[in-house]
């Protein structure tokens, strides 16, 4: 069955969403033990070594990379790791995943923006309306849930992680759509540049607390599966779809959390919170929908 490049990359994103998806379960059950910015940069930092024997067969590459090329994957891997990863690490440690993950879904509205200057890519009608389908099932399902005794320090970083990610989407996808450089190159160089700073701060700022057996398990789990591999795919799908399309596929997240939620945590969906993902499964439909403005 032959699949088209757009749906390949469509697909990839989207098990790339799975994989992290799981992930924020995981690190809220980790974080009982581990201090944020070092689970974070442990985690980040083990899949940058995994990774590292990879860049070999890319050494000539490399070699040829332009000092602009550099610039932008030095920023990249410290606004999208060192920022983004280690300011998501800390928020789930102040906010409630749902909470969470509502304030991030506004991502999708700043890459828009950002992408209309930056990339020059503009969203046609129907993806607009499908954003705003999706921003509208995300308050339907998730404002009930939202809690209004959550302290202020978390919704200040949930604010610096909702920018950086979306800068990092639009950065990313500016460096990814030529396809000059491999995926596995973009991954392993920005992910080494951050993951050694944000394990550098996490150590200096939180230490390294006597971690178990299960917390080890959990760290190599995320670095080698729902890291290392997960973020290669991710940079090979953006060489596919627009940032705005990336950053709604990200969005999908907010549903398969609340799956997961339901399934491994028990908590238990009404037909308000259905109607919600609903909402955002159409309003992400809509957007990849190809048609003329």
């Amino acid at each position: 069955m032959f699949i088209s490049e757009r749906l390949r990359g469509i697909l990839q994103a989207l098990f790339v969403t799975f994989l992290w998806s799981t992930s924020w379960v995981l690190i809220k059950f980790a974080l009982n033990e581990i201090p944020p910015l070092t689970f974070a940069g442990l985690r980040y930092t083990l899949a940058f070594i995994i990774l590292l024997p990879g860049l070999w067969k890319y050494k000539t590459q490399i070699k040829t990379l332009s000092a602009k090329t550099w610039r932008n994957l030095v920023v990249l891997g410290l606004v999208f790791y060192t920022i983004t990863q280690g300011g998501q690490f800390l928020t789930l440690n102040y906010l409630e995943a749902v909470t969470f993950s509502l304030l991030l879904n506004f991502s999708s509205v700043l890459v828009a923006l950002f992408g209309i200057i930056a990339l020059r890519e503009v969203p046609s009608r129907l993806q607009w309306g499908g954003i705003i389908i999706f921003i509208t099932g995300v308050f339907v399902y998730f404002t009930p849930a939202a809690g209004s005794g959550e302290p202020v320090l978390g919704f200040g970083l949930a604010g610096l992680s909702v920018c950086a990610n979306a800068a990092a989407s639009i950065l990313g996808r500016s460096i990814n759509r030529d396809k000059t450089i491999p995926p596995l190159v973009v991954t392993a160089i920005s992910m080494g540049i951050g993951a050694t700073s944000l394990l550098g701060i996490g150590l200096v700022v939180q230490g390294l607390p006597p971690i178990s057996l299960t917390g080890w398990g959990v760290i190599g789990w995320l670095a080698v599966v729902n890291t290392a591999l997960a973020f290669t795919l991710w940079n090979k799908s953006l060489q596919k779809l627009s940032a705005v399309e990336s950053s709604l596929i990200n969005n999908t997240m907010l549903v398969q959390i609340a799956v997961l939620a339901w399934l491994f945590l028990g908590e238990q969906l009404s037909a308000r919170d259905i109607m919600g993902l609903i909402l955002a499964i159409t309003g992400i439909l809509l957007a990849h929908l190809k048609k003329a403005v």
